[in-house]
């Protein structure tokens, strides 16, 4: 198993050197905290956490799974003691609202943690995780009294949160749940209904876990206009706030999956359970996506933990790992072998997944930044604008990093040769628990129709204008430096045939609407490498002026700029399919009757 090291330098090349965090947050009101030496002492403390006590939990917890019993779930050994200390530490309480316990920091420095957390043990993370996504639906749609109640404990991470959307007949189709609340005379709800894949829906880690719940009210109307938001707590709360009698809510069992063991997915009965409304009447699903959204962010950090956790242990094992000789002579001349990192094919690989993990961090904490200014922007025209490229920036995040990151984990893996299979090494794990990413918090194809139906072709295109201007703008400003060429001409190219595309396929689709589901997955797969390509061509400028400038560091500023060379030479290139079948048309899909599908 692969002992998780925190790449603190690459996070610090991203948040310091690319999106210049100092300055960033001294923009930001209610930041003053967040000076350098803080967010490095976090960081660092952080790291420690993350490699000495989850790490070493990550196949404890893929081998034994959780329990189920009549009293409750149990969780795999020492994922309570970690959480314990992960409270004590102070983790959960970082980035929340001041006035209810939280330390008030900006959201993009939770991520970085997100980040070390997910990638050093998965399954343990979600159980915090959830929590985040709970935390804010309540701060932004709960009443003073909910928020007194609830959000309080939620910060301090006495109390675990979750979300309960799907049914056993309804996935991502929410607008069909069955799930019933009637009003009871004290003007709580009795929630009856059965909710499945409950990510932490019970377990021994905390006092109290918080169902956030979607459910029907008496004559709602159909579909998704229909929908309202509760707050279902596993046990009532007592007048001084601690965790009283049981609620009518209980784990019916957990699904047998084929990864993340150590976290319970279970199937949760609410047997007229008592809750409260969170929100306006039938907007439940409106307040549920300041759930979703932050869940999507955090799916996306799976992508990048599923590639950095495969590149450190494939790599450290191409090193090692003694096979063949080079084809261009021994370069292990007293071995019996050359190590297998000098075959170009294991090059490959293992620049794939560099290339993919450091990338997939610049874009979740460019996004982290954005996240940052929605909350504390100092203008209101600042905060909009950050909100825009926010949303533009979700679907694609989430969706083209856990495809990318899934291929890593694979990628990691196939490093291994045969013992990649073996259980021992972790890399099949990763594979196992990084593969549901692209399922959960919406598809890879829901994620697609958010990003070409909505943000794009509904905006007729502004969404799309506001990230390819600053393309642009750095194309532009690098026009003539003859280091950046070999960026900068191809990104430049790129940048005019994303908007050339999004206008074909919107031309077509006005004929037809089902060109936009046709073309969805290649269109947002494009945008992915697209906007990796900006990345890593910053990455390269800012790598190649500090060696003009002149470091200590030039081994890691020089290994930046050939791995932007990969990426523009090797894995951007992979536009020129994604281009060509978004245009293929809706009839190579559609055309082919239903019958014909017959075995």
């Amino acid at each position: 198993m692969p002992e998780y090291k925190a790449p603190l330098r690459d996070i610090k090349f991203v948040m310091n050197e690319l999106l210049n965090s100092e300055q960033h947050y001294s923009s930001l009101e209610g930041a003053e905290d967040a000076t350098p030496d803080m967010v490095e002492a976090i960081i660092g403390e952080g790291a420690k956490f993350c490699e000495q006590v989850l790490s070493p939990l990550n196949q404890v917890g893929d081998q034994e799974g959780c329990t189920w019993s009549e009293d409750g779930v149990t969780t795999p050994k020492g994922f309570k003691e970690a959480y314990q200390q992960y409270v004590e530490g102070g983790w959960p309480s970082m980035t929340a609202d001041v006035n209810y316990g939280g330390q008030g920091l900006p959201h993009s420095i939770g991520l970085v943690i997100s980040e070390m957390v997910g990638t050093a043990n998965w399954s343990w993370g979600m159980y915090p995780g959830l929590s985040h996504g709970a935390t804010n639906t309540v701060e932004a749609h709960g009443t003073e009294e909910q928020k007194e109640t609830y959000l309080t404990k939620l910060v301090s991470g006495e109390w675990t949160g979750t979300m309960c959307l799907t049914e056993p007949h309804c996935g991502s189709d929410l607008g069909t749940l069955r799930t019933k609340a009637e009003p009871n005379a004290d003007g709580s709800y009795s929630i009856t209904g059965t909710k499945i894949f409950i990510s932490a829906g019970e377990h021994d880690m905390a006092d109290n876990i918080v169902h956030i719940v979607l459910a029907r009210l008496p004559g709602a109307p159909e579909g998704t206009k229909g929908i309202s938001l509760f707050i279902v707590p596993k046990n009532l709360p007592n007048e001084d706030g601690s965790a009283g009698e049981r609620n009518a809510v209980s784990c019916g069992s957990l699904e047998h999956k084929m990864g993340i063991h150590g976290n319970a997915t279970c199937v949760m009965n609410f047997d007229g359970a008592k809750g409260w409304l969170i929100g306006p009447e039938n907007k439940g699903l409106n307040c549920m996506f300041t759930f979703m959204n932050t869940a999507r962010i955090g799916t996306a950090i799976q992508g990048l933990g599923s590639a950095e956790l495969g590149f450190q242990g494939s790599l450290a094992y191409a090193k090692e790992r003694l096979a063949m000789r080079s084809l261009s002579g021994p370069k292990n001349p007293e071995g019996i072998a050359d190590p297998i990192i000098v075959h170009p094919d294991v090059r490959r690989m293992l620049l794939t997944q560099k290339a993919i993990a450091e990338g997939a961090r610049a874009l979740i904490y460019m996004a982290g930044q954005q996240v940052d200014v929605v909350h504390g922007g100092k203008t209101e025209e600042e905060r909009k604008a950050a909100d825009a490229l926010l949303g533009f920036l979700t679907p694609i995040a989430k969706a083209f990093l856990t495809e990318v990151g899934y291929e890593s984990a694979n990628l990691g893996m196939q490093v291994f040769g045969g013992h990649g299979y073996i259980a021992e090494w972790g890399m099949e794990q990763n594979v196992r628990d990084s593969r549901i990413s692209m399922i959960y918090e919406g598809t890879t194809g829901i994620q697609a129709l958010d990003l070409l139906g909505r943000k794009v072709l509904m905006t007729q295109g502004e969404a799309l204008k506001v990230f390819t201007k600053q393309v642009h703008v750095f194309c532009k400003e690098n026009a003539d430096n003859e280091q950046l060429k070999e960026f900068v001409e191809p990104l430049a190219a790129i940048n005019k045939e994303w908007g050339d595309l999004t206008m074909k396929v919107g031309m077509t689709a006005m004929k037809n609407r089902e060109e936009v589901g046709a073309a969805s997955v290649d269109y947002l797969m494009y945008s992915g490498y697209a906007v990796f390509a900006y990345l890593w061509a910053r990455m390269a400028k800012v790598a190649l002026d500090k060696m003009a400038d002149g470091t200590s560091e030039e081994l890691f500023y020089n290994a930046k700029v050939q791995t932007a060379r990969f990426y523009f030479k090797r894995l951007l290139p992979r536009t020129r399919t994604h281009a060509e079948t978004m245009l293929a048309g809706a009839d190579t899909l559609l055309d082919m009757p239903e019958e014909a599908f017959a075995l």
